[in-house]
């Protein structure tokens, strides 16, 4: 059985933080999101989508994504995506959140070489506990030219690091084509609402199914820990 993680993002890559965000600025924080499953449940996900259309009457000829759902489809979405994960707890729900001031230069210096990293941690240990393995993350998060080395990546970490056997299939993948690429956009909004402007209804509702990694560079290292809970901020 194959195991599927779709991968999205929320912030941004850009590094001007001289400027407030929204105004010439970047974001401050990034932050990584991931829905995991096996492929006998991607239509669970999918069916929460459309159904939320339905509920929160949003315009279903739009793209779904967290920047343009209404206050009442965030909310919405919030509560299904938690009682989903409670009554399928093999769907699960990955963040992984940064504060972009504490990234050391060098890993500032190519805009994937943050985000491979950051999906690393996120998913690798993860994805080594099964055989079959789709990645799947947002074709726009990863820049052309990438996606191999990306996938390779992540395939070198898991056979040699990890010293593990998983095949890894990737195929980077439109969102607007993708139902749950789109629930994994509002999960990554869900979360970055809470850590870049203190929004938090929604992170409340959701945060005890997300399996959330905080990842901070302290004195030029790294440490990152899995908080005891999601709700810590970063």
């Amino acid at each position: 059985m194959r195991h599927l993680y779709f991968v999205d993002e929320s912030g941004d890559l850009g590094w001007s933080l001289a400027l407030p965000y929204g105004h010439g600025g970047s974001s401050r924080t990034l932050v990584i999101a991931a829905l995991s499953l096996p492929a006998r449940d991607q239509h669970r996900p999918e069916r929460l989508m459309k159904e939320l259309c339905l509920a929160s009457r949003w315009d279903h000829r739009r793209e779904k994504k967290w920047i343009h759902a209404p206050a009442k489809a965030k909310l919405h979405f919030a509560r299904q995506a938690a009682q989903l994960a409670a009554c399928h707890p093999q769907i699960r729900y990955h963040a992984i959140g940064v504060r972009k001031a504490d990234v050391p230069p060098h890993l500032r210096e190519e805009g994937n070489k943050l985000y491979s990293y950051m999906v690393r941690l996120l998913l690798a240990e993860d994805m080594s506990g099964h055989g079959f393995v789709d990645f799947v993350p947002d074709a726009r998060s990863v820049k052309v030219g990438s996606g191999n080395s990306l996938h390779d990546y992540l395939s070198t970490w898991l056979g040699c690091d990890l010293g593990v056997s998983t095949s890894l299939r990737t195929s980077p993948t439109e969102s607007r084509t993708s139902k749950c690429l789109q629930f994994t956009d509002m999960l990554a909004g869900v979360v970055h609402s809470h850590l870049e402007f203190s929004r938090s209804e929604c992170f409340g509702i959701l945060s005890p199914q997300i399996r959330f990694r905080h990842l901070s560079f302290i004195g030029g290292s790294q440490h990152d820990a899995i908080l005891a809970s999601a709700r810590a901020m970063l």
